[in-house]
């Protein structure tokens, strides 16, 4: 790479000289640098930074009213992941050249920026500048993004009035617009109007039926494909393959591939390993990868994807570090699927080892990478970090910000995600997931002026009608503040009908502030509604417990056993140099168990001279109390900070991940553990994150 840079400063200065010469010396020579040495240039620029320097080399020549290299350079800055450099280049370029609109709208779809991308293409419009076949595909695409039917209709209105109605690529991205937005007819009705139909376009129908839960049909219009004659790429064969439900029909999928002679197309293979993770044959998909033979990054990439699909993050990093050590460069979707799995782990030392991945990688700034590294630093704990990798974006979009605003929430930092959020408001416009974010931050940082402020400025403001989980939002904003009459009133005005989450958040307040009979109102209605959930009927169980009626509890217990629905079994899991251990409660399966129940006594004495008393809430209720306290002292969370102390370093962070949200009685006791330890715990549990350091949590115990 250094190698790489110095070629190609050397080849700056160079044309620089040149540069100077043909200027200084016009009378003599009149031979100004080509356009196509410029363009050559700007291709090998692989970094944001190189590609400046190129520009900057370049302005002080008579290229930068070239549209040619103009185009091109709009593009590699797109490409980089810089739509703003892009955009400015464009709009200082005025010009009615429909390839110059074309490459600036297709820009901002690749970075996301699909309403932007809209907003262009209705520009184009306005300055008579006329789309042309090239333009379509690209609009379409972000219509389809954004799930805007009306505009979508409206663009395939101009796709007629134009002429291109025939186009087979305008076809092929209405059929997969139509497929997006669920108008599966008229999907059907475009593939049937396409006269010389590619196996794009059939791939594209198949996906649309796919999409929108047409099976047996994708199914179908895939042997119809085949009796054509016409050889599946590979996005037919995906396409084709998320039809599949169940491990036989995989079976006979692969079967007909095969008859077909498509049994040693890499490309089959590696959609045949996605195809089997989705139907939970994991197994089956790993021999379809250890079959390939010379593997390329795409078959890496699909096999660590489908081990994150399925839920196996440590099997997805050692496959990616295996990539690593055959020398292949991963790219942008393989990082992302990483992160993804590193996300998973909640593994703080593992997030700090892909970023220097990426770091390596050489991607420089690209919105999507970054702002899943501020993902991934949220959900493994560290704040800081994630702010760091923010606040060193040079460009920003609504997922970047909502992410950031999203992880103070979840780290019980309410203001500063208020505060964000109104950062946000000025050079970006809010969506649903923004105003979710800042919502959530609200309700666990009992902010109930800033909840009701946003919540208000959703339609006010910015013309955004509020969907249930912010209304449900705002019922655990006014629930866990202890206004639970107000939050029912608040549920009894909404315009659309209460879902589980919204009961869920009152039934939550309710078992804060013991109001059984707000609580019978909540759990009839989640029965009804999340009858499967499990945590619906412990939540109302424990209600009924702590309230002392012990057979009210025992009933709904009973329902449970009736409906067949399992309590979910809680379990804490701690990293300790690069291995994780895993914690249920009473565990004595580890080989230090004596060791870790021996120094528990010691902590729990500890910890009850600074003022600890155990909340017998948080146990069955029908034992005796010597028994209760017993019971609490062997929760998961609880062995696993003492494993923690006793194989972690003086002075360092236990960082340790519940899968349930975390027991009250753990909570408590973990803030006097971090006090006469003297170490900080970052718990990471089933909806956030709690930093006890000298006797206090992050969350100021409003959770």
């Amino acid at each position: 790479m250094q190698n790489q840079n110095t070629l190609l400063l050397r080849t700056l200065n160079h044309h620089r000289r040149l540069l100077h010469c043909t200027q200084s010396q016009s009378q003599l020579f009149h031979r100004p640098i080509r356009p196509s040495t410029c363009i050559s240039l700007i291709k090998q620029c692989n970094t944001l930074q190189s590609l400046k320097a190129v520009h900057a080399s370049i302005l002080r020549t008579y290229l930068h009213f070239n549209i040619f290299f103009c185009t091109n350079l709009i593009a590699h800055y797109a490409s980089l992941g810089s739509t703003s450099h892009a955009y400015t280049l464009f709009s200082a370029f005025s010009s009615s050249d429909v390839f110059l609109w074309n490459v600036i709208i297709k820009g901002f779809v690749d970075n996301g920026l699909y309403n932007r991308a809209i907003a262009l293409y209705s520009q184009m419009w306005e300055l008579g500048v006329h789309p042309d076949h090239f333009t379509f595909p690209f609009v379409l695409k972000a219509c389809g993004y954004v799930c805007d039917h009306k505009v979508g209709v409206k663009v395939h209105g101009d796709v007629i009035q134009c002429g291109y109605a025939a186009d087979l690529f305008v076809g092929n991205s209405l059929i997969a617009l139509y497929g997006k937005l669920g108008q599966i007819e008229a999907a059907r009705k475009v593939f049937d109007k396409i006269p010389d139909r590619t196996v794009v376009s059939w791939s594209s129908m198949i996906g649309a039926y796919a999409q929108n839960g047409y099976f047996e049909e994708g199914l179908f219009l895939f042997v119809m494909m085949l009796n054509d004659r016409l050889r599946p790429n590979r996005a037919a064969i995906l396409n084709v393959m998320a039809c599949v439900l169940r491990s036989k029909e995989a079976d006979e999928v692969c079967a007909v591939l095969i008859d077909n002679g498509l049994q040693f197309d890499r490309s089959v293979q590696n959609a045949a390993m996605q195809m089997y993770a989705r139907c939970g044959r994991i197994d089956v998909a790993r021999g379809f990868f250890n079959g390939i033979i010379d593997k390329d990054l795409v078959s890496w990439a699909s096999m660590i994807e489908a081990y994150a699909q399925v839920n196996l993050p440590l099997e997805a990093l050692e496959l990616f570090k295996s990539m690593m050590v055959q020398r292949i460069r991963p790219d942008l979707v393989a990082l992302l699927s990483v992160i993804r799995t590193c996300s998973n782990l909640a593994s703080y030392k593992k997030a700090r080892w892909i970023h220097g991945v990426v770091i390596r990688s050489f991607f420089g700034h690209h919105v999507t990478l970054e702002t899943s590294l501020v993902d991934l630093y949220v959900k493994c704990g560290s704040l800081v970090y994630a702010r760091k990798v923010f606040d060193k974006m040079q460009e920003r979009n609504i997922i970047s910000w909502s992410t950031m605003i999203s992880g103070y929430g979840m780290h019980g930092h309410g203001r500063e995600a208020v505060n964000l959020f109104h950062q946000m408001k000025a050079p970006t416009k809010p969506d649903h997931v923004a105003f979710l974010s800042v919502l959530s931050a609200c309700s666990h940082g009992g902010l109930i002026a800033e909840g009701w402020d946003c919540f208000n400025s959703m339609g006010r403001d910015f013309h955004i009608i509020p969907r249930p989980e912010h209304y449900a939002c705002m019922v655990d904003l006014l629930g866990r503040s202890g206004r639970l009459n107000e939050a029912f009133e608040f549920i009894e005005r909404m315009p659309v009908r209460p879902d589980a989450g919204v009961w869920g958040a009152l039934l939550g307040a309710c078992r804060i502030h013991s109001n059984i009979e707000l609580a019978k109102t909540a759990a009839k209605n989640l029965f009804e509604l999340d009858a499967e959930n499990p945590g619906r009927y412990v939540l109302m169980s424990n209600i009924y417990a702590s309230s002392g009626k012990q057979k009210d509890a025992d009933k709904i217990r009973d329902l449970m056993k009736q409906r067949g629905v399992r309590k979910v079994a809680g379990h804490t899991s701690i990293e300790i140099r690069n291995k994780v251990y895993t914690f249920v409660a009473g565990d004595k399966s580890h080989a230090q168990s004596d060791l870790i129940y021996s120094e528990l006594e010691k902590v729990i004495n500890r910890i009850r001279q600074e003022g600890y008393k155990p909340d017998l809430n948080f146990v069955l209720h029908d034992v005796e109390e010597e028994m209760k306290e017993t019971m609490l002292y062997v929760h998961s969370e609880k062995l696993a900070i003492v494993f923690g102390l006793l194989n972690s370093g003086p002075g360092s962070v236990i960082r340790i991940n519940k899968n349930l949200r975390v027991c009250g009685d753990c909570h408590t006791a973990s803030k006097f553990i971090s006090k006469v330890m003297g170490r900080e715990i970052v718990m990471r549990d089933a909806h956030r994150f709690h930093h006890f350091n000298n006797g206090a949590c992050s969350c100021g115990d409003y959770w």
